[in-house]
């Protein structure tokens, strides 16, 4: 018998609120990681794949540098190592040191391509600090502007992100090959 839908039967109370459906979110609330282990890891994958279609807008020796596929803003950018590494502490020194330096000239990319008055720069680690990808290191540079934050995450859960994910690649892949 097909029943028509009562959000109070379905354990829920209609609210007014908007809803924005993200499925493939699904296996982050279900507990499936995509990390368990470099071959279900999506960064691992990314590094194998090529730029244009993983995002990668710049390869050092021991990291490289992606754009998330989830951003904050147009440019949010992921230090990664090749190494399919949990901690910070189990970089190695040539990591790190690489991880920081790629940092730096990502700002300088970004400050370049778009200009931003500012930047959030961390990693989160391990699942309970955070990580949605907690079983690759990755360190985001997030730039920012004034007003780049609104009305929208706060009332409806939902971020604007003013331009496509391919422009921006474009945009920063090629500002960071004429930098370097």
């Amino acid at each position: 018998m097909t029943e028509a839908f009562d959000a109070e039967t379905m354990g829920g109370v209609p609210d007014g609120f908007e809803r924005l459906w993200t499925p493939h979110r699904l296996a982050y609330v279900e507990g499936e990681r995509p990390d368990d282990g470099p071959t279900g890891c999506p960064l691992c994958r990314k590094a194998e794949e090529g730029d244009r279609e993983s995002l990668v807008v710049h390869r050092g020796e021991h990291c490289y540098v992606v754009l998330n596929l989830y951003p904050y803003n147009p440019g949010h950018l992921m230090v990664c190592p090749y190494r399919h590494i949990a901690w910070y502490t189990d970089c190695t020194e040539s990591e790190r040191d690489e991880m920081s330096a790629l940092t730096q000239d990502a700002m300088r990319v970004l400050r370049h391509v778009s200009g931003p008055q500012g930047f959030n720069i961390g990693m989160n680690q391990g699942s309970v600090g955070g990580a949605g990808i907690s079983g690759h290191l990755h360190q985001h540079v997030v730039p920012r502007w004034e007003g780049d934050t609104n009305f929208l995450p706060i009332i409806a859960q939902t971020k604007a992100v003013p331009q496509l994910l391919d422009d921006t690649w474009r945009r920063v892949s090629d500002a960071w090959r004429e930098d370097h």
